[in-house]
């Protein structure tokens, strides 16, 4: 089985950006070394609890880190960049990292209407619709541009030639991102590597990979179904500290789905104390269900079991698991210690 590692550079409320930037190249250093398949990173904006804004920076920085791990976006949200914009950014990454590269793409905004609005430079809501509806063609432009012969233009004066970079040798992989039917529909048309965000939703991920594999139509791309699906992990020496450690990523999201103001990610004794109400309690039980937490042979029992429910050989692991007090600001331990438990019993 493959493992493969989804970070959104978490800030902890004992932390900086800086600090969790630091937690994050460790963390990158641990699945390098440990034969980790893919490291990817998030595009979220304006959020206390996240660190990863912009993909490419981090991927840059990230490679400068490491050997050999693949490491892309998980992913970036192409309504809020200019397609050549993109198609530039990766195609330079693959250059300065030629076959390490992987380029996720999404179609949500990553963001609070405020500040989709700002990303976007002013765009109307109606012109941001429009970007939305055009995401299809959008992707099909990226894919173009990154491409060894680019696109051309038609001018009045002759044919303009356009591409990623001057000398494109070879492209990024590209994969479609989803948590809805919407994704698995597009991926399966355009003949597009698939990720289904289980991590995020849980909700409709067998019936999107179904229909994804069962009407892909083959592409230059990829001449069969290419998927695997996320998921939130926590693994310890035992069950109860792993789900102590799991808490503060769960309550976080149980403020989000209930629109709640949010902050830092909290420390593993804040968490203990924390108020929620009803609707968060059943929220937080159900991201636990969905998890893998336990011991590290109980969580490898959970993770060959989503392998094979949804017939995947590769999984993408969340590691969301806080810290204690007193914990070095710069580090992540049991981020760490999830991906090294999991190794021992899976590879």
């Amino acid at each position: 089985m493959r493992l493969s590692v989804l970070d959104l550079v978490p800030v902890r409320t004992d932390q900086a950006t800086g600090d969790a930037l630091a937690a994050t190249v460790a963390l990158a250093q641990a699945a390098d070394r440990l034969g980790f398949t893919r490291y990817w990173v998030a595009e979220h904006h304006n959020m206390a609890s996240v660190g990863a804004t912009s993909p490419p920076v981090l991927i840059a920085y990230l490679a400068s880190q490491t050997s050999r791990v693949r490491l892309g976006s998980g992913g970036v949200m192409l309504p809020n960049h200019a397609p050549l914009a993109v198609a530039e950014q990766f195609a330079l990454l693959e250059a300065a990292a030629p076959g390490r590269i992987d380029l996720g793409i999404g179609r949500a905004p990553g963001s609070d209407p405020v500040t989709s609005y700002a990303l976007r430079g002013g765009r109307s809501p109606a012109e941001q619709d429009r970007d939305v509806a055009n995401f299809p063609d959008y992707l099909d432009d990226v894919v173009a541009l990154m491409s060894p012969s680019g696109v051309r233009v038609p001018l009045r004066s002759g044919d303009y030639s356009l591409k990623a970079t001057p000398a494109a040798i070879t492209a990024p992989r590209l994969w479609l991102l989803g948590s809805s039917m919407y994704s698995a529909h597009l991926a399966a048309a355009k003949g597009l590597p698939y990720v289904f965000a289980h991590h995020f939703s849980g909700n409709g991920t067998q019936e999107a990979l179904d229909w994804y594999r069962s009407r892909f139509v083959p592409s230059g791309l990829a001449t069969e179904p290419m998927t695997f699906l996320t998921v939130n992990a926590a693994v310890a020496e035992t069950r109860d500290e792993a789900t102590a450690l799991i808490l503060p990523n769960l309550q976080l999201m149980a403020q989000l789905r209930t629109g709640q103001p949010l902050g830092p990610v909290r420390l593993v004794q804040e968490a203990r104390f924390a108020e929620l109400t009803p609707q968060q309690r059943r929220i937080v039980d159900s991201g636990l269900e969905r998890a893998v937490v336990g011991s590290p042979a109980e969580a490898a029992e959970q993770v060959r079991a989503l392998s094979q429910q949804f017939d995947v050989d590769e999984v993408m692991v969340h590691p969301v698991a806080s810290a204690h007090r007193g914990t070095d600001p710069r580090t992540a331990p049991a981020r760490v210690a999830t991906l090294e438990l999991l190794a021992k019993e899976l590879f």
